[in-house]
């Protein structure tokens, strides 16, 4: 049997995941050959279990069955192979997000907000240095900074993510590595680069700050009415087109839910005025920011249900919310039905 790589850690009874990074975990393993009967017995969880994809286990379940997984196979390249289906199935939501963003820095600021549809492992920073950009891993559990499932995992579907949204190709420079050197290096390479670094202070990603500036590639995500024919981009275009503070405000709100701190102070600051002049604007019309939020939010809500791809959970996102919950009871105030029952019907 293969030697352990995971020591006894203190954590957090609280910290949960979600059931996504755990189905990824078992199709790696089901790859390998590894029947998931045998993956199971010591995790608190059943297989259909894993069929409710909003559910949240305890984040022990994460750490034992990567384990698990390694005990069976002995193969340490385990979390790069999850990060490739992890962005793999994470693509649709990828695309809704690059419809919200014009460029590379506009997504950058999204990235800690889309670690946190994981769950509680840990988060992603992006720090420049000259004309360079460094994404790193920050778990949090401290014990799990040298263990390379988790890190190869986010760098994987990070360095994958990164290099598919953009108009043009953003490689990576360089990659650093809080675990000692592997005795073969190929599949990192292969993900990489051959620019690594191990016995590092932290993991991460480097690339060229010139890429912040490379715009997304943007996609017509249509309605799935009858009549097919509004853009995403354009959700708004049957609004008063005369009233160019609405739309605008409404377009920018819209491009700010996801980060999760979508205020008054933020907006005003992206239209070009003050807060109290914003105000002042709204007032007239007999609105306030408060109510054109929720407007957004109800109105994008909708549309977010009509594709099936999506999650609650990443519609929650989408929309700002910071869980599922709050989500469904601001859903249920606006249309009288919770989102998986308006979805249902």
């Amino acid at each position: 049997m293969a030697k352990t790589l995971v020591a006894e850690q203190r954590i957090n009874p609280t910290w949960t995941i979600y059931a996504a990074p755990l189905i990824a975990i078992l199709q790696t393993a089901e790859q390998m050959g590894i029947q998931q009967a045998a993956l199971l017995d010591n995790l608190s969880f059943r297989a259909e279990d894993l069929n409710v994809p909003d559910r949240r286990f305890p984040v022990t379940d994460y750490f034992k069955l990567y384990q698990a997984v390694y005990d069976i196979s002995g193969d340490a390249d385990i979390g790069l192979a999850v990060g490739r289906i992890s962005f793999l199935k994470g693509m649709n939501l990828q695309l809704y997000m690059a419809t919200v963003s014009r460029q590379f820095r506009d997504y950058l600021n999204l990235i800690p907000s889309v670690i946190k549809l994981r769950g509680d492992i840990g988060q992603v920073g992006a720090y420049r240095n000259a004309d360079l950009i460094e994404l790193r891993w920050e778990p949090l559990l401290l014990d799990t900074a040298r263990k390379r499932f988790y890190s190869d995992e986010i760098l994987a579907a990070s360095a994958a993510i990164i290099n598919s949204l953009c108009v043009l190709p953003v490689p990576t420079v360089n990659a650093q590595f809080t675990y000692p050197e592997p005795l073969d290096t190929r599949q990192l390479e292969a993900i990489f680069g051959s620019d690594l670094a191990f016995d590092q202070p932290c993991s991460s990603l480097t690339f060229n700050a010139e890429a912040l500036n490379y715009p997304l590639l943007q996609q017509d995500y249509y309605h799935q009415g009858s009549d097919l024919k509004q853009p995403f981009r354009d959700f708004f275009g049957n609004d008063d087109p005369s009233d160019q503070l609405l739309l605008n405000l409404k377009q920018s709100i819209l491009q700010y839910l996801p980060e999760g701190e979508v205020t008054i102070d933020k907006l005003a600051s992206k239209l070009h005025v003050s807060r109290r002049t914003l105000q002042r604007r709204l007032s007239d019309r007999g609105t306030s920011f408060l109510h054109i939020l929720q407007e957004v939010r109800s109105r994008v809500a909708l549309r977010y249900l009509s594709d099936d791809r999506l999650g609650i959970t990443e519609i929650a996102f989408l929309l700002g919310y910071a869980d599922q919950g709050s989500f469904s009871s601001a859903f249920k105030s606006w249309h009288g039905v919770s989102p998986r029952d308006y979805r249902r019907g």
